[in-house]
């Protein structure tokens, strides 16, 4: 059998043990017994009777000044006297006149175990276990009595650890647990899940017959069940001869905890129907296994059921409720329920009062929060460290950081949460200030800052947007604060540098993040991948799938998601596709992502049929869902049908209308060339339209060539950005284009010097793992009359009559000398490499020109010589303006549209 030694929190007393008793590091069973030495001189059993007189009337301070009396004459007592003195030491809980009894303890007339064991109860009951321990290691003869005193200690202390090495150490002293000690024994193996001394005990209970004593059955079978080895406890469960109320629940309370509540319900149905009738217990526990589960309207039923039974429900019934609903996202019918609750009478305790907080707290409602505080302050939970952290919790998420720092000063006992909940609201609120100097403030006192107190502290500096200080608090944290980092710390800086735009850094700490063997979890990836969401970013999208791969968190929903998304948006939509085929469970948002990224590459006709797909799987349709559609239907020129989709909006889902599909329905009407049915919804619109819708509009009219229409709604759109000085650029085209004197326009608001400022096109393009930049003009990097004789050859295809050549406001400045940035990327990517690449894939921060466009196109056909449309491989340009995606991006085959009016039509709503 395996050793265990039982731990010694401290060094022995001094003067608790006489030193009569032998040394405990030196105790063995099979000592030889001491020979003490007593004095004859005893008192007449009169003062034994004095004494139990003192104790039954509760004068022990009399009783303890007697026995002094007694020790000084040399005198002894009985050792029914002595431990009656040590037993009204148990009942008033008085440990300082218990030690003086133990310091009397040579006038025992008789020292045997039982004053020994009596010494140990009095320790342990009075909350000194250490001291319990101590003279239980100290006596000289150990019985089952003994054991059970220093076992019941340590349950009562929940030393459940210790319990167990106790068990082992009092079998090799060849002690045998009776059924009153197997329960305690057992439910410490229960709650230190140590299934090898459960078999152990249940072998012995076997040999030694024990096994009709139902209270050690029902302990077994509890120990089984609350491990989770629902097997065992089945076939242990029908095995049993006699079975009762505590059998029942214990089995029933397995299963629940495994969350099969359908065998659980099962077994619950074949309770009653064997005579035994479900109490309070059973149905709190079926009740609380729906609730964690998210079935509340079951559990809901069930507790109503419990009442048309006759059984009223308790505090951990209603509470079960509470913070069911709570954290099932039905925090209103959550605050109904504790409602409720005290008008039925029942009083609420400290985590009910914590439930219902939080759920004021995620409703952000502080009159209602107000409310449970006044409660809280009513039933005196005020103090209660669990109630006192979520208020603290709830006023700051309120903005009420006042309230929030009173609750703080008034928690006597203040934990690590508690620390943490003040500093994280001062940090949501951005004053870092005050949140450092408590942060400072909890280094020096009794709890000290843990790794959480450092990622809201780097958190929050990040989100206040000064970088340099999370940093100097993440390089001091494990120096300074000897907190270990973790993962949540590492994903403190990638979110932060992100929410800062600095997308670089980002993965520069994703990468560095790697390197020191820190395993990213979803919130890293879910961080990180937007920032790759871009076209030059394919690779790194690669990577970070790999390290997905690597962690197994590609079957989590909201990571596929997010590579479905990031895929499409970088420009491979073959494997968007490919990740969504493979996915086993899909949500609304899987549905969306890959629908949207169709829409992004141009290929309409499989976004539209993806959403027939949709409406078949029975998903319901959300915002997002309409937008894209509404995108899909302009592309494919189906006006009515997005009209149609529109309506349906409100019509058939109740689902208010947003900016975004009034934005896709300037553009459903814009691309077919319908302006005035456009104008004409942007005016009958019942919000006030803003910029998008404006610039949608602004684009289309650039693009059908209507400047009188394009410059009447470019001058509202200046109203809204008036500072944008792209747009002041295009309207100065406008006006120009159609005649119109800049004297009498809204130009004058921001001058003529405006007029001159002109945004320079800049390009970025990778090639062979590096990215390179040009900007417009810039002939540099174009060092060879082959390059400039290349670009004058594309330039004069470009121009031939089978172009449509509209007159179009452009973005960029023209000329002969005037080259623009993505014309320079197309050569450089054309002649720089040795064979035609498969893709060009580039970044600009304007829109293109049509001049670039018609010149893309042309580089696409002198490439691929007209393809049959079954082979061929589409190229759709891509821009980016204001974090929009830009570039050129491969399309896959076919999808039944003609080289010149369907190639560029993806993502066209951006050009």
């Amino acid at each position: 059998m395996e050793n265990f030694t039982i731990p010694c929190k401290s060094s022995p007393p001094t003067a608790i043990v006489p030193p009569k008793f032998s040394n405990p590091s030196e105790f063995s069973p099979r000592q030889t017994k001491p020979t003490i030495s007593f004095s004859r001189k005893t008192l007449p059993k009169s003062t034994d009777s004095h004494l139990n007189y003192l104790c039954k009337n509760g004068e022990l301070t009399k009783a303890v000044t007697v026995l002094e009396s007694i020790a000084k004459s040399g005198s002894k007592v009985t050792s029914t006297t002595y431990m009656n003195l040590l037993q009204s030491c148990i009942d008033t809980n008085c440990i300082q006149l218990g030690r003086k009894i133990h310091e009397r303890i040579d006038v025992v007339e008789e020292l045997n175990p039982f004053v020994e064991t009596k010494l140990v109860s009095m320790y342990a009951k009075c909350g000194f276990l250490d001291d319990a321990r101590k003279v239980f290691y100290a006596m000289r003869e150990r019985n089952l009595y003994s054991w059970s005193a220093m076992i019941g200690a340590c349950v009562r202390d929940q030393r459940w650890k210790e319990v167990v090495e106790l068990f082992y150490s009092m079998m090799r002293d060849g002690v045998l647990p009776d059924y009153f000690l197997f329960p305690k024994i057992l439910q410490a193996c229960g709650n230190c899940r140590n299934l090898e001394a459960t078999k152990l005990i249940h072998s012995i209970v076997v040999r030694c017959n024990l096994s009709s004593c139902i209270q050690v059955n029902n302990s077994i079978l509890a120990v089984y069940a609350k491990c989770g080895k629902l097997k065992w406890a089945r076939r242990f469960f029908d095995d049993m001869d006699e079975k009762d109320g505590v059998s029942w629940n214990a089995i029933i309370s397995g299963y629940c905890h495994k969350g099969e509540t359908e065998e659980a319900q099962r077994l619950f149905d074949a309770m009653s129907k064997e005579g035994i009738e479900p109490g309070l217990v059973t149905w709190n526990t079926l009740i609380a296994s729906h609730n964690q589960l998210g079935h509340c309207d079951v559990a809901m039923e069930l507790m109503r059921r419990m009442e048309s039974c006759g059984i009223t429900p308790d505090v951990y019934t209603w509470t079960s409720m509470i913070s069911g609903f709570a954290q099932n996202n039905r925090k209103n019918q959550s605050l109904d329920l504790l409602k409720k609750m005290l008008l039925a009478g029942v009083q609420p305790n400290g985590i009910t009062i914590t439930s219902a907080i939080s759920a004021c707290t995620s409703l952000k409602s502080l009159n209602k929060g107000l409310e449970i505080y006044s409660i809280a302050i009513k039933m005196g939970f005020i103090d209660d460290v669990l109630v006192g952290n979520a208020l603290i919790g709830m006023f700051s998420k309120c903005g009420e950081l006042e309230a929030a720092q009173k609750v703080f000063v008034r928690i006597p006992e203040k934990d690590v949460y508690t620390w943490n909940s003040m500093i994280g609201g001062y940090c949501q609120a951005r004053y870092c200030g005050k949140a450092y100097e408590l942060f400072m403030k909890m280094q020096e006192s009794d709890v000290h800052p843990n790794a959480v107190t450092w990622n809201v502290m780097i958190t929050g500096y990040m989100q206040s947007g000064d970088a340099d200080q999370a940093m100097d608090l993440f390089q001091r944290m494990e120096k300074d604060g000897k907190a270990k980092r973790n993962t949540a710390s590492w994903n403190s800086l990638v979110s932060g540098y992100l929410q800062l735009g600095e997308k670089d850094k980002a993965l520069g700490v994703f990468r560095q993040m790697q390197a020191y063997c820190v395993n990213p979890n979803s919130v890293t990836i879910l961080s990180v991948l937007p920032a790759c969401a871009n076209l030059v970013a394919t690779k790194k999208v690669k990577e970070i799938h790999g390290s997905v791969l690597r962690r197994n968190l590609e079957s989590l929903v909201p990571v596929a998601n997010s590579l479905i998304d990031t895929y499409a948006k970088s420009g491979n939509i073959a494997y968007s596709r490919f990740i969504f085929d493979r996915m086993p469970s899909k949500d609304i948002i899987t549905w969306n992502s890959l629908i949207s990224g169709y829409v992004l590459h141009g290929f309409s006709d499989i976004a539209l049929d993806l959403f027939d797909q949709l409406k078949k799987s029975g998903f319901k349709r959300n915002r997002g869902t309409f937008a894209s559609i509404i995108y899909a239907y302009s592309l494919a020129g189906m006006v009515d049908e997005g009209r149609q989709a529109f309506y349906s909006i409100t019509e058939d889902y109740q689902i208010i209308p947003g900016l975004e599909h009034y934005s896709a329905m300037i553009d459903l009407f814009g691309r077919s060339g319908r302006l005035q049915e456009a104008m004409q919804f942007v005016e009958d619109m019942p919000i006030e339209p803003d910029s998008s819708i404006w610039a949608a509009l602004f684009t289309a009219c650039r693009i059908h060539g209507n400047l009188a229409l394009a410059v009447r709604v470019g001058e509202h759109l200046l109203d809204l950005e008036p500072g944008n000085i792209l747009i002041q650029q295009l309207l100065l085209q406008a006006y120009a284009l159609c005649g119109k004197s800049e004297d009498t326009s809204k130009l004058r608001k921001f001058g003529r010097d405006a007029a001159i400022k002109k945004f320079t096109g800049q390009c970025w393009i990778e090639f062979k793992n590096s990215v390179h930049m040009y900007t417009a003009g810039d002939r540099s990097k174009l060092c060879s009359n082959f390059l400039n004789s290349w670009l004058q050859n594309i330039d004069e295809k470009a121009k031939r009559p089978d172009f449509c050549n509209e007159l179009c406001v452009e973005e960029e400045e023209g000329g002969i000398s005037w080259v623009h940035s993505e014309k320079l990327a197309f050569a450089f990517a054309l002649i720089g490499s040795p064979s035609v690449p498969r893709s060009i894939r580039m970044v600009k921060n304007l829109r293109m020109c049509g001049d670039c466009h018609r010149t893309a196109k042309e580089v696409i056909m002198e490439n691929h010589q007209r393809p049959k449309l079954k082979d061929q491989v589409g190229y759709g340009v891509v821009k980016e303006l204001d974090g929009h995606l830009c570039g050129l991006v491969p399309w896959g085959g076919g999808g039944g549209r003609s080289w010149d009016d369907g190639v560029f039509s993806g993502i066209s709503r951006f050009i």
